[in-house]
This record gives C-alpha cells, structure tokens and sequence, in this order.
C-alpha cells in the first residue's frame, strides 16, 4: 500500500489551486524550494509522477488529478470529523449510557431526555433500568456512564471510584383509600396510622425505607400485605387492603386513591447521582446531568394538585428516611 502524507497532499491541492509552485508556497507560507521538495517526496513515496514540465513552470499530472480526486474526499470526512471533535467538546454531541432503578426512568430520565432532544439534539442518551448494586457495578466497568439511585444504596461518599451528585430530595406521601376515617383528617402524622395494615415489598430498600421511617415516628410497621410495584400498591389500597408510604415523584394519580402530605416529620428519600471519578468534567455527561437536574426541579408537587385531598397548607421539613 502507498504511503499517504496529509501535510503534502495540502501541498499538492495548494498547487493545483494557485497554479504555480510560487503561488502555493505563499499560500502556505513556505518557500518554493520547499513545496518542491515535498512534492518530490511525496511523488516517490506514492510511486508515480505527480508534476510535469509546461513551459517555464509545471503542471498535475493525470496521476496527481487521481489522488487529489481521493484527497479532496478524505479532506472532507476529516472537516466532518473536526465539526464533530468539537461539537463533543463543547457538549452538543456524545452518547451518555444511564443506569437507573425503575421509577427514576419516567420521573426523571425520560424528561430529560426530551429536554435534550430539543436543546441539544446531537447528545443521545442510553438508558438501562436495573437495580442500584447492579448499577454501580456496571458503572466502575464502565459499561454505564451514569448509575441513578436511592441514597441507601448509593456507593459511600469515600468510595475512590465514584463522585456522588445529590439530585433530588423525593417527599413521602401516604396514600388512603378515599373512605378512610382519617382521608381528610387535618394535621395527619405517621403515628396516626400505627393500627393500619401497610403495604410495603418484603425485602429491599422500600422495606428498609417504610420500616425506618414508621420507627422513627415510634411504632413497627404491621406489613398486611407485600408488593414492590407501585401498580400493585396502589391498587391494594384503593381496594381498603391498608396503607403505604409512596414517594411523590413516583406516585401515578389514581382514582380511588387519596394523597396525603404528612403535617410533621414528613419523611424523605434521597435520589443520587454517580458518576467515575473526574468523569463529571465530560461536557455530554455534564449535560445529561443538567437535564437531570432540571427534570428533578421540575417535578410537580403533587399533594397539591387539584382533586388529590386533604393536603395541609403548611410544610412542615422532612425527615430524612435513609442515608443522604
């Protein structure tokens, strides 16, 4: 296979652009001497005449017209490359794989990714819905380049490998059947509830959230029923099965179902974001994780909304349920 020069191929299109050997040496600020060499090697390095003589000056030979025809291609693919070197670096291009835990995937990744869709269209983003360990191994093999979960089960803050980014403070609500006693009670608290059947997965991190935060309200849960999906949940509420913990951002409005912000010691869980160790600096990444942010602020505050009852108009500050 030939050897290809970039610089002297420059050379060649030079000359074939200004006509002359003076010309192209002015046009790239080098001497004639200097064009002539180049040309030289390069001709011996392709294996075939490059210029021929015309008068006092020289002109392409039909060889060179072939290779500046392949040249003229090759330059063009390495514009495109350059336009899209830099597009990646100021973070308008580069694809950004997010592992996350299943109700973060509508609440807070899919808003982002519509978000930059339109602002940034040349950023794509692959997601994977998978459980925190699962996430975090991915993420140290570089297989994810973003692990989203519960601050429980987030990695330690001293773990070398990766850097916690806090991303969203998630509000618990309990949610009542609509003919409960206390659906409209004003002022409702966690021990209020402590006689109620709750609902809650048999193991996990909602196990361990719902059972942490009835403690702290002092009393232990009697968990009537077991389920760990939010469909199943809370359709065994709306039912009169008992009551359970949601957190607001995954809490689908449900007809049947009652909403209640707690009046005090309001409990709270904590979504994370991890990223490899000096990775945040990555302008795609960076972007992801606005749009992360943005999605998490924009979050609506759904005790409030129109038809969900019984919402007190204070807030009272929330009570962290598990590690930040």
């Amino acid at each position: 296979m030939a050897e290809w020069d970039l610089r002297k191929l420059r050379i060649l299109r030079a000359l074939r652009e200004r006509g002359t050997v003076t010309g192209a040496a002015e046009a790239l600020h080098m001497t004639p001497s200097a064009v002539s060499q180049q040309l030289t090697n390069l001709a011996r390095q392709l294996g075939v005449p490059l210029l021929e003589a015309q008068g006092r000056g020289v002109r392409l030979t039909d060889a060179a017209r072939l290779v500046l025809r392949h040249a003229d291609a090759v330059f063009e693919e390495l514009e495109r490359a350059d336009a899209a070197l830099a597009a990646h670096a100021r973070g308008e291009a580069g694809e950004v794989r997010v592992g996350a835990f299943a109700t973060a995937v509508p609440a807070l990744v899919v808003p982002a990714v519509r978000a930059l869709r339109t602002a940034h269209p040349g950023v794509t983003v692959r997601v994977r819905e998978t459980e925190a360990g699962e996430a975090y191994e991915l993420l140290a093999a570089g297989e994810v380049d973003l692990a989203l979960s519960l601050g429980a089960e987030a990695p330690s803050a001293a773990d070398p490998r990766f850097t916690r980014l806090p991303l969203l403070s998630d509000p618990l609500d309990v949610a009542l059947p609509p003919d409960h006693p206390l659906a409209a009670a004003p002022g409702l608290t966690l021990a209020d509830l402590a006689a109620e059947p709750w609902i809650f997965g048999g193991s996990g991190p909602w196990s361990d959230i719902t059972r942490r935060a009835c403690e702290a309200a002092g009393f232990t849960p009697h968990q009537g029923h077991s389920a760990s999906g939010w469909t199943a949940i809370l359709a065994m509420v709306e039912a009169g099965m008992g009551v359970a913990l949601v957190p607001r951002s995954a809490a689908a409005r449900r007809e049947g179902v009652v909403m209640r912000e707690l009046a005090a010691d309001r409990p709270v869980r904590h979504v994370i974001a991890a990223v490899r160790k000096g990775a945040q600096s990555a302008a795609a990444l960076d972007r992801v994780l606005q749009a992360l942010r943005t999605a998490a602020g924009a979050l609506p505050d759904r005790a409030h909304e129109p038809g969900v009852a019984g919402a007190p108009p204070g807030r009272a500050r929330g009570r962290v349920a598990e590690d930040a």
